[in-house]
């Protein structure tokens, strides 16, 4: 599964696997793909530093890249604190009963939530991306359009590529326009953040939009025939995410959560504003459903959300109160149905992109042929 930007970066394959477990990260890259870790949690550089640490002596020489969450934009002065009291009390009330509701239990005197959505807010994504710039990373990848124009410097000054997400192909030649070395182009099937075009349909109105650049299709893809199609649609690679949640190197902290995942449908998420304030598709629960519900007080914009919740989730998941416990993640769920190693996913990914070649080639009256 070779393409011209696979080579260029040195991986045998071009599957590119966004993950915030340093583990599945490293597991990516030894299997031959690239993997990403996402630094959105890491609220302490000391924290990044020990994972980058880990994940640069256990990648087996292997490239590797980062993925931050960081405007484009900023607005000067502006703390956590002050987003804080910008949080209405009506919607504090919303959660502590929602929770009551469901006997979730408080955290311990003294513990503090482990999810914050401060990796949203731009300083701290920088205290990330200059830990780090001291380590060998082959991409920066950004979630939040393109990063700014200093940022886009300092990792080409390194020799460091440059990736953005774009929901569609207008985004996609803002990136272009911003100097991003690569575009993902995120269906509305992936998980997290997405916009409200298909896959199939997006990918290739963004090769086209911003050709010469590489693209990397995103969204609804976990078999090795998805993968394939892809190609086949002009992307030089593919961004899988949703995949890695049930691997045997993940660590969700949550057996009942990854038994929730086992069982999901495509059917079983949901694009809800419940989690971070804009529309993520994620698993279908009764937490997304209190707050998608018309006589309840909706949803606050980006990042008031996330701050609002970040304690409320961190309770969820320590306490795995199954009704309420999901996550992000796309609808390709529906194939996720057993754990199974980085590698075996890899050689499935494998075996299915070799038995569609070979079906293509046999449409094409070139039998035999690969």
């Amino acid at each position: 599964m070779q393409t011209e930007l696979s080579r260029k970066l040195g991986v045998e394959h071009a599957v590119f696997g966004f993950t915030p477990f340093p583990a599945v990260a490293a597991a990516i890259s030894r299997a031959g793909g690239f993997g990403v870790l996402g630094a959105v949690r890491y609220t302490a550089p000391d924290d990044l530093k020990r994972d980058l640490d880990w994940l640069d002596a256990h990648v087996g020489g292997r490239p590797y890249g980062l993925d931050v969450v960081m405007p484009a934009k900023k607005v000067e002065g502006v703390t956590e604190a002050d987003v804080e009291a910008m949080i209405p009390e009506g919607h504090r009330q919303f959660v502590r009963e929602t929770l009551a509701k469901y006997g979730v239990p408080e955290l311990a005197e003294g513990e503090a939530s482990g999810w914050r959505i401060t990796g949203w807010m731009e300083q701290v994504a920088r205290t990330q991306l200059d830990v780090a710039l001291d380590y060998p990373i082959r991409l920066l990848a950004n979630a939040l359009g393109s990063p700014p124009a200093d940022v886009v410097a300092r990792a080409h000054d390194r020799n460091i590529m440059v990736a953005a997400l774009a929901g569609s192909a207008r985004h996609a030649r803002k990136h272009q326009e911003a100097g991003i070395d690569i575009v993902v182009a995120q269906g509305y099937e992936a998980g997290g953040h997405t916009g409200e075009i298909a896959t199939m349909v997006l990918t290739p109105e963004v090769v086209e939009a911003v050709h010469p650049l590489p693209v990397l299709a995103a969204g609804g893809i976990g078999s090795g025939q998805q993968v394939a199609a892809a190609l086949t649609l002009g992307a030089q690679g593919v961004w899988l995410g949703s995949l890695w949640l049930t691997t045997t190197e993940a660590d969700l902290h949550a057996p009942a959560l990854t038994r929730k995942l086992l069982a999901a449908g495509s059917g079983d998420t949901v694009r809800s504003r419940a989690l971070t304030g804009k529309p993520a598709r994620q698993l279908h629960t009764e937490w997304t459903d209190a707050w998608d519900d018309p006589s309840g007080p909706g949803t606050l914009p980006m990042p008031l959300q996330g701050l609002l919740v970040a304690e409320a989730v961190s309770r969820i998941q320590k306490y795995e109160v199954e009704p309420l416990l999901g996550t992000p993640v796309g609808q390709i769920v529906g194939r996720m149905n057993s754990e199974r190693s980085v590698q075996a996913v890899f050689d499935d990914l494998t075996r299915g992109f070799e038995q569609a070649v070979d079906r293509v080639n046999r449409i094409a009256g070139r039998s035999g042929q690969s």
